[in-house]
């Protein structure tokens, strides 16, 4: 069986539609996924691995930052901050010990394209490491996984090892005089640690809970030293950069959101996988080349970048998918999970799932998420059985409300993004639910009825 489709998708697809994916798609970090034993060292050596890190230990480690820089890659953990931009933030000359950590505590319902890459090619996060450390004069280097993804995490062990082995990693790399380490960590399944300054307390023994802002990270992060944290996707597109050239890099993608990204596209479609792309494409392209939604249904609502991000509709397929573009259409292009939903989803009963996982993932620290998400599902289940009063769709955009931007982290955010967009696109919907009628879904036709939301990205 191959990578991709023991994850249920290809990175380079071949199915129908009116769109070549040779003139769609553009393969770097997913261009060998499918061959045998893509994840060993021997098979991304013949892949011109480590040749990015060759040429970035040769350079200043001030002009990596600047090339970084200047390719425009932007973060692809969901807030797209420049990355060479954030490596800069870091204070030279302090004394002080530096620190890498990389984010790989992926569970954002619907998001999931870190946790394949490192299945299936963990020496591009490696190899990115080695740069990103030499450019912010590190020796140690952490990578925060999701605990729960144990064949992931076996796998990275083991990618370590080979790396230590080779002198990819440990004393004196390469010959260029950089020492380092890299400590893989196994989280406890907490989606509030996905937050940097909740997985840096997380790192450091203590409770996971979001960390009051200044100091950031980059003055004092881990162990109160200076510490960039960065996500899995972001570090290791770095090597193919340092290899390929910023140009090359530049030449895809919009000029404000330059370069490829992994879209994970997942719901009632055809083919659910990662499809690896420029920045700036549509969903309809991606639609196209995956072979469009499951046979005989039509697109209702889907979200760009994950449970967080707020709702899009079918007239909204024709959005560029880049940073720009989705902001102007109304969301956020967070981590590119395009979970897409057909005519048979209740759209209540799938914002109250999603609601139901943020109140349980609340970290309890700040009143307005913590009371807000709880009352949010109290109303919605209501609303969903058929109990629910027409006050109760404006009590769900006040509660939302007041916790939007209020509240300590932006798991709060994220809570209300669904509520709001939800009503915005759908309030006819709720409104149906309304006066003891209850679902207006039939359940033999509903895939959310059908015993799982597994496709919410959330276990029923």
């Amino acid at each position: 069986m191959t990578v991709a489709a023991e994850f249920g998708g290809a990175s380079r697809p071949h199915a129908g539609g009116a769109t070549s994916p040779e003139k769609i798609l553009a393969p770097v970090l997913s261009a060998f996924w499918d061959e045998p034993e893509s994840w060993t060292l021997q098979t991304y050596l013949r892949h011109e691995g480590y040749e990015g890190a060759r040429k970035a230990l040769a350079m200043d480690p001030d002009d990596v930052i600047a090339y970084v820089k200047d390719s425009g890659l932007r973060g692809r953990g969901g807030a797209g901050f420049p990355t060479g931009m954030k490596w800069q933030f870091i204070p030279q000359g302090d004394g002080k010990p530096h620190y890498l950590v990389v984010n790989a505590d992926e569970s954002e319902p619907g998001t999931c394209k870190d946790i394949p890459l490192l299945f299936a090619n963990p020496h591009a996060l490696i190899e990115g490491i080695v740069i990103a450390c030499h450019a912010i004069r590190s020796s140690h280097a952490f990578i925060y996984l999701r605990g729960e993804v144990v064949p992931v995490l076996r796998r990275l062990h083991e990618a370590v090892r080979e790396a230590y082995a080779a002198g990819f990693l440990g004393k004196d790399v390469l010959g260029s005089g950089l020492d380092l380490t890299v400590t893989v960590h196994a989280g406890a399944g907490a989606y509030i640690c996905g937050e940097e300054t909740a997985l840096l307390d997380s790192l450091e023994g203590r409770r996971g809970q979001p960390r009051l802002r200044p100091p950031f990270p980059a003055v004092a992060g881990l162990y109160a030293c200076p510490t960039v944290v960065n996500n899995v996707e972001s570090i290791a597109s770095v090597p193919a950069i340092l290899n390929k050239g910023k140009e090359w890099f530049r030449s895809m993608g919009s000029e404000k959101s330059p370069g490829f990204t992994l879209y994970s596209l997942s719901g009632h479609v055809a083919n659910p996988g990662q499809y690896e792309g420029p920045l700036g494409i549509t969903l309809r392209q991606l639609l196209d080349v995956s072979g469009g939604m499951r046979p005989g249904h039509r697109l209702k609502f889907w979200t760009p970048g994950g449970s967080s991000t707020p709702m899009l509709t079918e007239e909204h397929l024709d959005v560029p998918l880049d940073y720009e573009g989705v902001g102007a259409a109304g969301s956020m292009l967070g981590t590119k999970a395009l979970q897409c939903f057909d005519e048979t989803t209740c759209v209540v009963r799938a914002v109250t799932r999603w609601t139901e996982f943020y109140a349980h993932e609340s970290c309890g620290k700040c009143t307005p998420c913590r009371e807000g998400t709880y009352w949010l599902v109290q109303l919605l289940r209501d609303i969903e059985a058929g109990k629910g009063r027409p006050a109760d769709l404006d009590k769900l955009a006040d509660i939302a409300d007041n916790i939007n931007g209020k509240s300590f982290c932006a798991l709060g955010d994220g809570a209300a993004s669904p509520i709001f967009s939800s009503l915005k696109y759908f309030r006819a919907e709720y409104e149906e639910h309304l006066g003891g009628r209850g679902c207006p879904f039939d359940p033999d036709k509903s895939v959310l009825w059908a015993g799982t939301d597994a496709h919410l990205g959330v276990n029923a």
